[in-house]
């Protein structure tokens, strides 16, 4: 009594007391030493417990400034949310200009840079033409027969007749040998179109209550639905043109290759003389062809290989001089306006396009050239649309010479012309297996060609999506320098004696043109991108540098801090999605509390003692309390029996007492 009479007043919480020491004298320990030893053994990868820690780290350990004002002022709320907001800003102006050099990156700009370069280098290529077509034996008939027409179109509409003045048909015809299996062409089933007769039109002007009157002729397409009158406002331009359309058709019966070297007129019947840097030309130096609308042409120093035309001097006395042959007798004159010798002053290697670049020498007159050569170096690929030498282009090139726009552009159109016309222009190469265009054959191809030509000039055909410019070219800008009358003596100076003459008949029939370097300096003119990639790092590290006042490893940092939140967010979900899959499978008991009443105190004592007196030591991780139930401390927890009750749990004891 005495004994249950303490522990009931006095010692109950006393004993309460000891039985959680002790419980917690041998649960404590272990956790203590894992915990100890964990501290010690560091693994290899550690990582943050969370977010904050994560984010604190960044701000008290990066390089970049103002970071770590976010957490040294954590008490105070008003300089965070400053730096928080002036640190957000500086973000925004940072990639607010990254956006700025991106876009104007991936405009791909160039730059323009001029320099100057003195040095030797090749003379030119200089082709020169006698505006004299040959009228051809095989179609001779019929181009009497259009210089006729075009005497009867003039008298119609002007009143004028012209058949003394301006039309001179010379005996001198080409006569082609070898092709005698052809025959006479004139006697062919060719015949000249009167479909195609000059008309005066008169356009009633609104705006001014005027009539103006404008001359052309009348083209339709194949079934005749659909016409169209080319006109000029010029009668001269309407007849130049008008004569043209009908002379393609009918030196289309030409065969397309035609050998005339051997039964043309030499060089000495159109040059008299030619000095070049005080030295006669040679025989070599000049390479011949004829154009359908020039005539006869020479080309000197075509392929520019010869150490002979290299410029080693500026000036007059250094250049070429030629005095040319310039009758105004001309065969066919309709087809040019204009009386002398046509002169081009190109590249080598290169076709010379008479038509677009050349200029006219006038007789009786000495011609001065001065001539500056610059160079143009242009970027590629994303820069701008070039090539090099043309082989990336879909443009089948028709000249055996090297790549230039007009060669592309002429071929362009020509391809188009077959497809689209059935037939070939005149003035352009074949392609394989095509024809020239005639009336005869294909009598709406007028209607097609003009319709196509317009597009082509007024840059709606895609011809000129399909030929780049070249990377690289060199421009040859020629400046007349003085033009005047030729001196009673020129005449006589490198004219062979049989075709000396009188002064004033010859110097009509004949012009001088000299043509020289100005300076041997010459212009280079090189693109290069105004923002390369170097530049574009350079300018988004001063930019960096600027806002935050960091390097390259704060960026690195930045990329680091990126990377640990992605992981610690899929650490994060994968144990919460882990939990998750733990409670479905098993539940956690309910933990009941421990009841130690007096009563129970008694008898378990009191069966203690009419038991085995002899002591013994409880098992390993058993507890035995005077007059209470065993209890056992497990791994997992602690488990407790006693009559009717038992208990294990991982989580802390809790004691009642009843």
């Amino acid at each position: 009594k005495q004994r249950s009479r303490s522990v009931s007043g006095v010692e109950r919480p006393e004993f309460i007391r000891q039985c959680a020491e002790h419980l917690t004298s041998l649960l404590l320990p272990g956790q203590e030493v894992a915990r100890e030893e964990g501290e010690r053994k560091e693994g290899l990868i550690e990582f943050y417990d969370s977010f904050k820690d994560m984010f604190e780290f960044f701000c008290k350990n990066t390089t970049i400034h103002g970071t770590i004002r976010l957490v040294c002022s954590d008490s105070n709320r008003m300089k965070t949310a400053f730096w928080t907001l002036l640190l957000l800003a500086s973000f925004g102006m940072l990639y607010w200009q990254f956006a700025l050099m991106f876009s104007q990156y991936w405009a791909y700009p160039v730059v323009l840079t001029m320099s100057m370069h003195s040095e030797p280098k090749m003379f030119p290529a200089i082709t020169i033409c006698n505006l004299d077509p040959y009228r051809f034996e095989l179609v001779s008939e019929h181009l009497v027969q259009l210089d006729h027409m075009a005497e009867e179109s003039i008298a119609f509409l002007y009143g004028i007749n012209t058949s003394a003045s301006l039309f001179h048909v010379n005996e001198k015809n080409i006569h082609i040998k070898d092709l005698t299996s052809i025959g006479n062409l004139s006697r062919s089933s060719f015949k000249l179109s009167q479909n195609f007769s000059l008309l005066r039109m008169s356009d009633h002007n609104n705006r001014s209550g005027k009539k103006h009157s404008s001359v052309g002729f009348r083209l339709c397409n194949a079934t005749g639905g659909n016409c169209f009158y080319k006109t000029y406002s010029s009668g001269m331009d309407a007849i130049l043109e008008w004569y043209r359309f009908h002379y393609m058709n009918i030196m289309s019966q030409l065969p397309v290759i035609i050998n005339i070297s051997d039964h043309e007129e030499q060089i000495e019947d159109m040059v008299y003389s030619c000095q070049y840097d005080g030295e006669p030309c040679r025989p070599s130096d000049y390479v011949h062809f004829h154009h359908p609308v020039f005539g006869s042409c020479y080309t000197f120093n075509s392929k520019g290989t010869d150490s002979f035309w290299t410029a080693t001097k500026p000036g007059i006395p250094y250049g070429l001089s030629l005095i040319l042959r310039a009758e105004q007798k001309d065969h066919i004159p309709l087809l040019s306006t204009v009386a002398g010798v046509k002169v081009m002053i190109h590249n080598h290697n290169q076709t010379p396009f008479l038509e677009h670049e050349g200029f006219d020498i006038r007789p009786g007159i000495a011609t001065t050239i001065g001539i500056q050569q610059d160079e143009v170096n242009r970027l590629g690929g994303n820069y701008g649309k070039c090539t090099t030498n043309g082989d990336d282009v879909n443009v089948k090139l028709l000249y055996n010479n090297s790549y230039t726009l007009q060669a592309c552009l002429h071929s362009c159109f020509q391809h188009i012309m077959v497809r689209k016309c059935g037939c070939g222009y005149y003035y352009y190469p074949l392609p394989p297996g095509a024809e020239y265009c005639d009336y005869n054959k294909q009598p709406a191809w007028g209607h097609c060609f003009y319709q196509l030509y317009n597009r082509l000039r007024n840059h709606h055909l895609n011809c000129f999506d399909q030929c780049p410019k070249p990377c690289r070219n060199q421009r040859v800008k020629p400046r007349p320098e003085c033009q005047q009358y030729l001196p009673p003596g020129e005449c006589h100076v490198g004219i062979p004696p049989l075709l000396t003459a009188p002064f004033l008949h010859c110097r009509k029939d004949i012009a001088k043109v000299t043509i020289f370097y100005q300076q041997l300096n010459y212009q280079s003119v090189n693109e290069s991108p105004l923002l390369s990639e170097n530049l574009l790092l350079s300018s988004m590290g001063s930019q960096w540098s600027l806002w935050f006042g960091s390097s390259v490893l704060s960026v690195v940092e930045m990329f680091e801090l990126l990377v640990d939140t992605l992981v610690l967010s899929l650490l994060f979900c994968y144990q919460r999605f882990r939990s998750k899959k733990t409670l479905k499978v098993a539940h956690t008991p309910t933990i009941p509390s421990v009841s130690l009443t007096l009563e129970n105190y008694r008898v378990v004592q009191e069966e203690a003692g009419r038991g085995d007196d002899s002591a013994h030591t409880p098992p390993s991780g058993r507890v035995a309390l005077p007059g209470t139930a065993a209890l056992r401390v497990t791994e997992l927890g602690v488990t407790g029996g006693g009559p009717g009750h038992s208990f294990a749990s991982r989580a802390p004891l809790s004691f009642t007492w009843d």
